[in-house]
C-alpha cells in the first residue's frame, strides 16, 4: 500500500495532513472528493443493475427450460469444457526440426539452430571450422 492510501485510510495520519491545508483548500478538496465519489457510486449502481438483469435472464431461461422438460444441467454437459488456464485458443507449436548434426561422446546429435549452441559445435566453431559444415 502507498503512502497516500494510508495517511487517506488513517483518520490520524489524515487530520495530520489536511491541517496543513487552508480552509478554502479543504472546500476543494471535499468538492473534488464528492464529486469522485459520486462518478464511483454510479459506476458500482450500473454494475450492480447489470448483474441482476443478468442473474433475472439466467432465472427466465431456467424456469422456460423446465417448463419445455429440459433440464438446465443437461445443456451445460453438452457445452465443451473451457480450460482453466486460459490457453483454450492457444496451439501448442509443432518442434522445430533439426539443422545441425554433430558428435558428442561417440553419440550423433542433432541441434535446430536456436537456442544456446552445444559445447562440441561451439569447440569447433572455435577452432576454425564453420558451422556450415555441421548441417544436415
Amino acid at each position: 500500500m502507498n503512502d497516500f492510501l494510508k495517511t487517506l485510510l488513517n483518520i490520524r495520519s489524515l487530520r495530520a495532513a489536511l491541517r496543513e491545508l487552508s480552509f478554502e483548500q479543504l472546500v476543494e478538496v471535499r468538492e473534488k472528493f464528492e464529486e469522485i465519489f459520486a462518478e464511483r457510486e454510479q459506476q458500482e449502481t450500473k454494475l450492480r443493475e447489470e448483474s441482476a438483469e443478468r442473474l433475472q435472464k439466467l432465472a427466465e431461461f431456467t424456469e422456460l427450460l423446465k417448463q419445455a422438460g429440459i433440464d438446465p444441467s443437461e445443456l451445460v454437459g453438452t457445452a465443451a469444457p473451457a480450460k482453466a488456464d486460459g490457453s483454450a485458443n492457444k496451439a501448442k507449436r509443432a518442434p522445430r526440426p533439426a539443422k545441425y548434426k554433430y558428435i558428442e561422446d561417440g553419440q550423433e546429435k542433432t541441434w535446430t539452430g536456436q537456442g544456446r549452441m552445444p559445447k562440441a559445435i561451439a569447440e569447433a566453431v572455435a577452432a576454425g571450422k564453420a558451422l556450415e559444415d555441421f548441417l544436415i
